[in-house]
Formats: C-alpha cells, sequence, structure tokens
C-alpha cells in the first residue's frame, strides 16, 4: 500500500569509516538534528534504513502548532517556529510552510473554559492566542456549519508540507558537509571501554564519538537491544488527502476531524479525536506506565487486536552486530489506514463543510505515531551509555516542533548552552521517581 508521494531524495554511495556523530532516523527529528550539527562543523553521518521521511514525518497532519500543547513543550515549540520561518532560504527548497492560524472548536461550555484556561501559558510569551466566536470564527471559517460555543486561536500557528520538509531538510544537511545513506540500516551500536566508539551498519562499521537514536517507532527496539528500556508504544493515525478545492485557509480542529489547507490545493483530512492502538506484547510490558494517560486519554484510543500482535510477537527484541536486523525486514512502516476513521471524518468534516461535496478524496494512508507516557518526547543523554543521545517520542507532536527539537539535541551532543531546559524531556524521568503523565494545561 503506497504511502504519500515524497520529494525523491538520492542516498549518498558510501559509507565514511569515521565521523563525529551518527544520526539514526531519517524523519523529521533526525534530519534536523543533522543539519544542526553539521552547520556547527561537526562530522555527521545519518542513516536511514528505508526513505527520508519515508513514516511518520511524511503521514502526519503537517500542523506547525504552539496552542494546546503540553505547557513543558511551549518554549522549544517558539525556537521551532523561528526555525519554520527561515526553512525555505536556509535549505534553499520549498518546505511549504505558512502561517496561516489555527482553531479548535469548542462544542460545550465545559470545553470552551478549558481551552480559555489553556491561553494563560502563551501570556508570559507576548503571543497571541484568544478565544474567538460568533462573527469572528465566521470570517475565519467562511461557510461553516459547526454549531459550537467558540474557538480557541493562535495566529502564529500554521502549516508545513509533510512530503517536502524532510527531504528538504535533509538535501542542507548534505549541503552543509552530512552524509545522507538511505536504505542503510544501523543494526547495534560499537561499545569499547564502556562508552560509544561506533556503530554497526548493514554496509559496515562507522566510528563515532556520539551517536543520536532518532528513530521514532522504532526506537524502543533499537534502544532495548543495547540494553536501554524506553517506554513507548505506537498509535497509528489515519489521513486523506482531497482534490483542489475553495475554501478556508485556516486550519481547524473539531470533535470528529481535523482540517488544513494543502500546497497543492486540496485538504487534508483526519480524525479530530480518534487514533487507534493495535493490542502488542509491549501493550501489557508498558501497561503500567502509560496507566496515567490511559486514565486521561482513553476516549480518544480506539483498541483492537489486528495482525501486528503475531509480527511484533515473532520480531526478535535482541541481535548480533552480524544478523539481519527488523530494520532491514521492514524499511518502511506502511500500515493500513482505519477504514472507520475514514469514514466518520470526511462525513462530519462534509458536515461541517459543505464546500468539500465538490473535492474528492484522492489518497489516504496512516502512519505509526511514537508514544510516550507523559506524551512529551525524550531529548536527553543517556547515562548509562555515555555517547548516546535519545530523541523520540514525540506522541504525535513531533513534525512541528521538529527542528527546535533537533537544535536542543545538537546542544546537548556538543555541550553548548541548550537552547531552552531540557529537564522535561530527560530520559532518567522514567527512571527517578518522578510523576510521569501528560498536562493537557488545562
Amino acid at each position: 500500500m503506497p504511502g504519500p508521494a515524497l520529494t525523491p531524495f538520492h542516498s549518498d554511495p558510501s559509507l565514511p569509516a569515521r565521523v563525529d556523530v551518527v544520526v539514526i532516523g531519517g524523519g523529521i527529528i533526525g534530519v534536523s538534528t543533522a543539519l544542526e550539527l553539521a552547520e556547527r562543523g561537526q562530522s555527521v553521518l545519518l542513516c536511514e534504513k528505508g526513505q527520508i521521511g519515508g513514516e511518520q514525518s511524511s503521514r502526519n497532519w503537517g500542523w506547525v502548532r504552539i496552542s494546546r500543547r503540553d505547557p513543558r513543550e511551549i518554549p522549544m515549540m517558539i525556537e521551532a517556529i523561528r526555525a519554520w520561518d527561515d526553512m525555505d532560504r536556509r535549505t534553499g527548497r520549498k518546505t511549504g510552510y505558512t502561517r496561516t492560524g489555527i482553531l479548535f472548536t469548542a462544542p460545550t461550555d465545559r470545553t470552551y473554559a478549558q481551552f480559555d484556561r489553556w491561553t494563560r501559558h502563551l501570556a508570559p510569551h507576548q503571543i497571541e492566542c484568544r478565544m474567538v466566536s460568533g462573527d469572528e470564527l465566521d470570517r475565519l471559517l467562511p461557510g461553516h456549519r459547526m454549531t459550537v460555543k467558540g474557538a480557541l486561536y493562535t495566529p502564529l500557528d500554521g502549516r508545513a508540507e509533510p512530503q517536502w520538509a524532510a527531504p528538504a531538510i535533509a538535501e542542507a544537511a548534505r549541503a552543509a558537509g552530512a552524509s545522507v545513506l538511505t536504505g542503510c540500516a544501523v543494526r547495534s551500536l560499537d561499545m569499547v571501554g564502556g562508552r560509544v566508539a561506533g556503530v554497526i551498519t548493514e554496509r559496515g562499521r562507522v566510528a563515532c564519538d556520539a551517536v543520536v537514536l532518532a528513530g521514532g517507532a522504532w526506537s524502543r527496539l533499537f534502544a532495548g537491544n543495547a540494553g536501554i528500556d524506553l517506554p513507548q508504544l505506537k498509535v497509528l493515525n489515519t489521513v486523506m488527502r482531497t482534490t483542489r478545492v475553495e475554501g478556508p485557509e485556516t486550519s481547524v480542529w473539531a470533535d470528529g476531524f481535523a482540517l488544513r489547507k494543502r500546497a497543492d490545493g486540496g485538504y487534508t483530512v483526519a480524525s479530530g479525536t480518534e487514533n487507534t492502538v493495535d493490542l502488542v506484547p509491549d501493550s501489557f510490558r508498558l501497561a503500567r506506565r502509560f496507566l496515567p494517560a490511559l486514565r486521561e486519554d482513553w476516549r480518544s484510543l480506539r483498541f483492537r487486536l489486528s495482525s501486528r500482535w503475531r509480527e511484533e510477537a515473532r520480531e526478535p527484541r535482541s541481535w548480533r552486530p552480524d544478523e539481519e536486523t527488523p530494520f532491514e525486514r521492514t524499511r518502511v512502516l506502511d500500515p493500513a489506514p482505519s477504514q472507520r476513521a475514514l469514514r466518520q471524518s470526511w462525513a462530519d468534516a462534509g458536515r461541517a463543510f459543505p464546500f468539500l461535496a465538490q473535492a474528492e478524496v484522492v489518497q489516504s494512508w496512516a502512519g505509526l505515531i511514537d508514544v510516550t507516557p507523559d506524551a512529551i518526547p525524550v531529548i536527553s543523554t543517556i547515562d548509562a551509555l555515555p555517547g548516546l543521545h535519545i530523541a523520540t517520542g514525540f506522541s504525535g507532536h513531533g513534525f512541528g516542533i521538529g527542528p527546535g527539537a533537533g537544535r536542543l539535541m545538537a546542544d546537548l551532543v556538543t555541550g553548548a548552552p541548550p537552547i531552552v531546559d531540557p529537564d522535561p524531556f530527560r530520559f532518567s524521568r522514567f527512571l527517578d521517581g518522578s510523576v510521569v503523565r501528560p498536562d493537557h494545561g488545562f
């Protein structure tokens, strides 16, 4: 089942013998980290087992938002938006980034009050974020037929094109001096004297001083083979795109759907509330750690038993450097979209916006989101394995925040003063007795 069409990206032909840093994973986080490091004069190798941006980084909604984020992410998202503002110039390529604002609709007095309380998190940063209703909402969403109390509106929010962005940033990293290899899985770390001395890839060994694991949905498996218990699960989200049609520029989230204008004139449509969770062996291994999140967000999750149980149960959890790995057997995760989510979100979007009757759905796909128990990422050094750094678990928020996360990760690798406080994203929060749960900011 083909996923969305990506900007073509051609791999470098050969593996360098030595670099300063190896980045594992060619999604938005990995390529942003590689660009930051290369621009600082570090020699970098980025290894991607499949294609640049081939998994969730090209399959997401394309939103670049600060609104309704976990408050712990806000400082990093501010930095990310600054980076997006300059990204086309910096890369010399189109990413589709534009500021259009995003509206989160509030169907009830309760949700209206919750969203209104959330606005206080942006007030210290002098970022406009307010509740709108009535005529103002109608001007922002002309022709809508929703019955809502109002909406949270943040003009700073915007969008970019997921199929363009990661390849553009990867090309810029290469122009800055990084080596970028696709179809090249990293099998394992090479440890000497208790610290990272290199990596073993399917094409051979590369010596390095530091490794950044930015493997998205694969990160837990790779980390586990290195002896690191990374609590991360996968959640499936389904997306569709339409033909070109005239409609609002402002993106909108509602109970049944999410909608944003695309650069090609069509729309990306997804469910605003439903994510599919395939029950797998890790669901039970990690159940206790994820319980606080499930208590808060269970209404947005649809659990099912599918073929993924069998697939992941058969998947090896450890291997030798000379053995074929799961990363080589599955180059690109391309799960089937949820037909239920497609039907429901398209019907709900059509009722809210009659103009969609003039559009056709031309493609649908799904992606697997890497989620943590508190729904914020790990961006951290790993004390137990000196030289290893992890940037993963972005919990569906990674595309927009990617350039900010890449900068923070590069700061941690190089020892530069961090652009934002990295403490909320430390891996050790899962080990030191910290309370680990999502914070919706209400």
